[in-house]
């Protein structure tokens, strides 16, 4: 009995405990938020609607998965890096084929069906991972050449083939994060900063072509409306009314399941891209900082376990990790704020959706397994006492 007892305080003492503890706290949040802004849709006498549940049960299962990947050895993982490519990259190969769109988007192929089931799955959400895993490794291979410019364009077209993917399939939300995490990830392995001002000045470049020929109206309107708000009235309407609600909670909101604006169905997504607005009605100013403060520590304790790491790969991982949370939340958080356009980016942890919620919670598995497995260790002073032999002085 005292053998398990030590087995599972040494399993305990291994685990990330405040990481896990923020991202559980994050997705009470999110699961309150959802359940609030869809609570319309739930059937009479039913606290949950669908969209409510299906968060409640992928945040659980996700939280399992989490756990149980925490005792796999990322060290395996990274040997896999070929495998776990291959995969995310066919799934997104048959979303372009078989994928199908939102209701207000059938143009654009994001989900896959589960067959007769009536669920969906975003393969995009599970290459943010599989990206960040064989980027990882990409980088570490190279890692002594990183000086070499062939590299440096082997490393781009390597985050260029999933941006173009999710392009293709109408999602430039995701395409944005790949190259956030793409930035970040290449600026922590120590490239040169002249490569930076190189990509800078590209950027520059190929603005006037992504503005001409890669966004749609609705997209350029969207831009346009931050800049002449007069004009683009009907295109700023979601931000516009998330703006009303996050104002009318006030600084410490009217309270679950009685925003005015979040259980009336008044703000397009407010489950998905404008949860922010439902924590900020009905939690207030209180309960937006707070929500600020566990994904900022999120991203924190990522970096944090990539400076305590032993292996440069898993540390690589830990950024891309942070960076794809604080990128997608920055973004998110602006969007509702009327401060950047709405591109279609959930928030991580808060917003609606079993594919964004198991895929991330997977993602945190991965980090777990870091800080199990490849962290570094203080050396313990130790003394041998009571040692019998058969020699005596």
């Amino acid at each position: 009995m005292q053998r398990i007892i030590q087995t599972l305080k040494r399993v305990i003492d291994e685990t990330d405990k405040v990481l896990l503890f923020l991202c559980i706290a994050a997705s009470a949040f999110g699961v309150l938020g959802v359940t609030s802004a869809t609570h319309i849709e739930a059937e009479d006498g039913q606290v949950f609607s669908r969209s409510a549940l299906t968060m409640l049960l992928a945040v659980v299962a996700g939280i399992v998965i989490a756990v149980g990947v925490s005792f796999l050895d990322c060290n395996i993982i990274f040997k896999l890096f070929p495998l776990i490519g291959g995969v995310c990259l066919l799934l997104m190969f048959a979303t372009l084929i078989f994928g199908v769109g939102p209701l207000e988007r059938p143009d654009a192929k994001t989900w896959l069906t589960l067959g007769s089931s009536g669920l969906y799955f975003q393969p995009s959400e599970l290459l943010k991972i599989g990206f960040i895993i064989t980027f990882a490794m990409h980088i570490e291979l190279v890692q002594d050449r990183l000086t070499q410019f062939k590299h440096l364009v082997f490393l781009c077209v390597h985050a260029i083939v999933p941006v173009g993917l999710v392009v293709l399939s109408g999602d430039m939300g995701s395409a944005l994060v790949f190259i956030i995490i793409f930035i970040v990830m290449i600026f922590t392995a120590g490239v040169q900063m002249r490569y930076f001002l190189i990509g800078v000045g590209g950027i520059c470049v190929a603005a006037p072509f992504a503005w001409y020929f890669v966004l749609d109206d609705i997209q350029k309107n969207r831009v346009l409306g931050l800049f002449y708000p007069d004009l683009y009235e009907d295109v700023l309407y979601q931000q516009n009314v998330g703006m009303s609600a996050m104002r009318n909670g006030g600084i410490f909101g009217k309270g679950f399941l009685n925003g005015d604006y979040t259980n009336s169905d008044i703000v397009p997504e407010m489950e998905n891209d404008m949860i922010y607005t439902a924590i900020a009605e009905e939690f207030g100013l209180i309960g937006c900082l707070l929500v600020l403060a566990i994904l900022a520590g999120i991203s924190a304790r990522l970096v944090r376990n990539a400076a305590h790491t032993n292996n440069n790969a898993a540390a690589y991982m830990c950024y891309g990790m942070a960076a794809m949370v604080a990128g997608q939340a920055i973004i998110n958080i602006g969007m509702c704020l009327k401060l950047l356009p709405v591109i279609g980016i959930t928030l991580p942890f808060l917003s609606a959706g079993g594919s964004s919620n198991l895929c991330i919670y997977l993602g945190v598995g991965l980090m777990l397994s870091i800080y199990r497995f490849n962290k570094d260790h203080e050396i313990t002073n130790f003394r041998y006492s009571h040692i019998a032999t058969n020699y005596v002085n």
